[in-house]
């Protein structure tokens, strides 16, 4: 994720960075470019007298104003996906401390807190990597039983979870945890699961194939045709009219494609390394804390 000041105007205004739509489209715009050339060539060399065709300036800004509509729709329900995602990863930051406050506040043994301390920010890594459609065990801290129990794993996140939960059985089990500790740390690992499910929700549910198709063609055609309204005001420069009102619409598509997966490595997806990272430094800070104090 981009992390810029928006107060600086000038300095975005300027800029081109690589994820700027400009740079991402401008083969495309060239081509259309050329392409709105053509078709203003041809109304004036080979239909000079059709004036009429000026009158379709009310029908396109008719069109334009349907584009809006569904573009504002379309940037609105990416956006939506974008800002869900964020909060459910923000909620996995803070049930993670409590998840890790909570069970090193029951006084258990070395081994049991040690296994929590390295499970706790390994269910978000492997949250990550999941969400990226990748199994890497590289960044989780595990024995070599449990990295031999993960390999071939398909969902590694939830095998990280049903560990856990097979631990808490066995100190229930002890007697070292009472049911009503059980429940209060169960509360957090299925609050980490429904954020996961979530997340999962938003990858596998892209906005419906046929309404993004229809989208893209419906702006191709709106410009690619548009110099038929135009050429007979504003000649060859209706292609740069052409060409910038392409530039203006397909840039609304290809951000609302970027952001409505927000879990990717894009420039404007989710910082969720940095929030893994940040897990990890909490729930090791919350251990090694208060394992000093009771040392």
């Amino acid at each position: 994720m981009i992390k810029y000041n928006p107060k600086s105007w000038f300095q975005l205004i300027f800029a081109f960075h690589k994820s700027d739509t400009f740079r991402i489209l401008w083969k495309e715009l060239i081509y259309i470019g050329l392409f709105t050339i053509l078709i203003a060539y041809l109304e004036i060399e080979l239909f000079p007298g059709a004036t009429f065709l000026s009158e379709l300036v009310a029908v396109y800004s008719l069109i334009g104003f349907v584009i809006s509509l569904l573009l504002v729709f379309r940037t609105n329900t990416a956006y939506d996906r974008w800002w869900e995602g964020r909060k459910r990863w923000g909620s996995m930051v803070n049930d993670t401390r409590n998840l890790a406050i909570k069970i090193n506040m029951l006084g258990l043994p070395d081994e049991d807190r040690d296994f929590f301390q390295r499970m706790i920010p390994n269910f978000t890594y492997a949250a990550k990597e999941h969400l990226r459609r990748d199994v890497k065990l590289e960044e989780l801290e595990l024995t070599e039983t449990e990295v031999q129990e993960l390999v071939g794993k398909e969902h590694p996140t939830l095998h990280i979870s049903n560990l856990m939960y097979k631990r808490l059985k066995s100190l229930k089990t002890q007697g070292k945890l009472t049911e009503e500790e059980f429940l209060l740390i169960d509360k957090n690992l299925n609050a980490l699961l429904d954020s996961l499910g979530a997340c999962e929700r938003i990858l596998n549910t892209p906005i419906p194939f046929s309404y993004s198709l229809f989208l893209k063609k419906f702006i191709f055609i709106y410009v690619t045709t548009m110099p038929l309204a135009f050429v007979t005001t504003f000649g060859y420069f209706s292609a740069l009219i052409a060409t910038f009102v392409f530039y203006v619409l397909v840039s609304m598509e290809v951000l609302a494609e970027e952001i409505e997966d927000p879990f990717g490595t894009d420039d404007n997806d989710l910082p969720i390394d940095g929030l893994c990272l940040t897990i990890k430094k909490n729930v090791n800070q919350i251990f090694d804390s208060v394992h000093n104090v009771l040392r």
